[in-house]
């Protein structure tokens, strides 16, 4: 279970360097063995699961950062997500840690589908990094903006437009690296 499943001419065969690079290749050759399974190369299944991939590894990588940042900074978790979900199911807006994840995680996930749609145009790599932050933060602010629930962005605070277009810069590299390292040409 330990040991990767495709060949990587490029790692070191030395030890200790090969064992320690085995164990993060043997998890990224096992998920990639079965998205092959579940999602045959050259099927637009493919494309849609390696977006929500990309997206949920992006989603969770953004909140550990926002978590790191909340920590420093003292600043409050933000309950915006719950109360547009909330708002799109026509439910009583209020702050749900449950509801917070479900729009987090989910939407976080789904965006990564339009990741993986770019990729399989051609934009992939530092080119889509920007445009993907933009496509992040668009979908956001019009399910936010559409509920009711946030403010156009250019009624925050210079701090909170800059923690928020940081975090989803964050978002939009690591899904990124995920859908092209997924996506090969």
């Amino acid at each position: 279970m330990a040991s990767p499943t495709r060949p990587h001419p490029r790692v070191s065969r030395r030890p200790p360097w090969n064992a320690l690079a085995a164990v993060g290749l043997a998890v990224s050759d096992r998920a990639k063995d079965a998205l092959d399974a579940a999602a045959p190369v050259g099927t637009g299944r493919r494309t849609v699961a390696a977006g929500l991939l990309g997206g949920a590894v992006g989603v969770v990588v953004m909140t550990l950062s926002e978590k790191a940042e909340q920590a420093v900074t003292g600043r409050p978790p933000s309950f915006v997500p719950a109360h547009a979900l909330q708002g799109v199911l026509g439910r009583e807006v209020r702050d749900s840690t449950p509801w917070n994840w479900a729009m987090h995680y989910g939407q976080g996930a789904a965006v990564g589908v339009l990741r993986a749609l770019l990729a399989e145009r051609g934009v992939r790599g530092p080119t889509a990094w920007p445009v993907f932050t933009a496509v992040r933060l668009a979908t956001d602010q019009t399910v936010e903006n559409g509920t009711g629930v946030g403010t156009p962005p250019w009624t925050w605070s210079r701090t909170d437009l800059v923690v928020d277009v940081a975090h989803k810069a964050v978002y939009a590299l690591v899904t990124g690296v995920v859908v092209d390292r997924v996506l090969r040409r």
